[in-house]
């Protein structure tokens, strides 16, 4: 709210809109597990057959990371985000009217390939419309409002399926989709002094500058330094995304055999861990922003609320190995949550502070992490149960995993940007040009607009 008006401030208004889309997106990427018992009665499917349904989003949604965040540089995230939610919507919905299991795998594929662009995307959004001590809040509150999403898929997919079908959920929610498609196009513009409603005030407390998002959409993608950059932050995020995966399918099965909840019992305190990480999601990117605003050290105010989380976590995980009363789990369980989701708002937001106008790319590097665990996770997960006869081994591994990433975090320096790297380069360049040498000299023939490599031909 801006005091001097009274009027809510339009980035405020963004970030709304994007807290839908998490909320929406990851209501349509869970409620097939929810659906999934009705489907396999109606379909006669086997469980070999339903896991392989559940499966098929996975893989597409990994290898759409790198390449949706790349589109949304290039092309801008306006039009990115509204194709790709019109893809996620639209398959959401067609899953309503499936009549088979290849069906079911071509359109949970498709879902894939819509939802995988679309949080790279929405982190390149943030790049021209949140100030750098507001990226922490910003990312925060979105995956809140995806965790949140999560935590109440199964009763309001459940509500759906009992008064009316599974098939009339999907088409409920693939409605939903594309109606908050229609939302965005009519609220959102890829930079601020493209919308009507921003004023020259909030603009400069963005701290925009006019034409800086044309000009990125004409530079070339710097592959190498995005990749010198990034890579420890998508090791870290890889070791985040390897509990939050078994959180997100073992946690169910570990309540229900390993402490013996019933199915009642198991709707309830399912939910209470994930309603743990909604908090912990928000408090995460407040507490990074605060510590920004308070020292001015953006490197601190990052890697601090990244180690709490992560050793959080691990202090809280490794009692699972030995805990034997039921409720002491849940609680364990929702505390270890809770200081893991601290983490995901500061790895969201170093896309933003390291690579800048190159986020999009840089966010999609990073969710890879994020996408690999999730093919790797829930397999190693199950066969380490299944070998074993317990979850003691799994979740001990989990808990070196969270160490190894608290090592890592220690090492992340968002004072390295890509943005330095390439003044860095002009600097040498023009040196050189100073000097009487070459241009490409120092900067490398590959790397100089003017000057290209020579090529032997034969």
């Amino acid at each position: 709210m801006d005091k001097r008006t009274g009027r809510v401030k339009t980035r405020h208004i963004i970030l709304a809109v994007m807290c839908l889309m998490y909320f929406i997106s990851y209501i349509d990427r869970v409620n097939i597990a929810v659906a999934g018992p009705f489907i396999r009665q109606e379909m006669g499917l086997t469980t070999v057959q339903l896991g392989l349904v559940f499966s098929a989003f996975a893989y597409p949604y990994a290898a759409m990371q790198i390449f949706g965040g790349w589109l949304a540089d290039r092309f801008g995230p306006k039009l990115v985000l509204t194709v790709l939610s019109l893809i996620w919507g639209a398959a959401t919905l067609a899953t309503g009217f499936a009549g088979s299991i290849a069906a079911l795998v071509a359109l949970r594929f498709v879902l894939g390939v819509g939802e995988g662009g679309a949080f790279p995307t929405a982190t390149r959004a943030f790049t021209y419309w949140m100030p750098v001590s507001e990226r922490g809040f910003a990312q925060g509150v979105t995956h809140s409002f995806a965790r949140l999403g999560g935590a109440i898929t199964p009763p309001v997919v459940l509500a759906i399926v009992v008064a009316f079908g599974w098939r009339e959920a999907f088409i409920v929610l693939g409605v939903v989709s594309l109606a908050w498609t229609l939302l965005y196009m009519k609220v959102f513009t890829n930079t601020p002094e493209q919308h009507r409603r921003i004023t020259p005030e909030e603009t400069a407390e963005i701290g925009y500058r006019s034409g800086d998002c044309e000009r990125a959409k004409r530079a070339a993608t710097p592959w190498r330094k995005l990749i010198r950059r990034m890579w420890l932050v998508t090791f870290v995020d890889f070791c985040y995304g390897w509990l939050l995966w078994v959180y997100l399918t073992w946690m169910p099965s570990y309540l229900r055999e390993s402490q013996g909840f019933d199915l009642k019992q198991l709707a309830l305190f399912t939910s209470l861990p994930l309603l743990a990480g909604v908090i912990g999601d928000t408090l995460g990117g407040v507490v990074s922003d605060k510590l920004y605003k308070m020292t001015g050290r953006l490197r601190f105010a990052r890697v601090s609320v990244m180690v709490v989380g992560l050793g959080g976590s691990l202090a809280f995980l490794l009692p699972m190995t030995r805990v034997s009363d039921p409720m002491m789990a849940v609680l364990l369980l929702s505390s270890s949550f809770f200081f893991l989701e601290i983490t995901n708002p500061v790895l969201w937001t170093l896309p933003l502070d390291i690579a800048g106008k190159y986020a999009g790319t840089a966010g999609g590097m990073m969710n890879t992490g994020f996408g690999l665990a999730g093919m790797i996770s829930p397999v190693a997960f199950g066969y380490l149960i299944e070998k074993t006869g317990s979850y003691n081994v799994p979740f001990a591994i989990s808990a070196a995993l969270l160490g190894v990433g608290v090592i890592a975090a220690l090492f992340i320096d968002t004072s390295k940007t890509v943005e330095k790297d390439e003044e860095a380069a002009l600097r040498a360049a023009s040196t050189a040009e100073a000097d009487g040498a070459p241009v490409w000299a120092a900067v490398g023939p590959q790397r100089h607009p003017l000057r290209r490599p020579l090529r032997w031909r034969r």
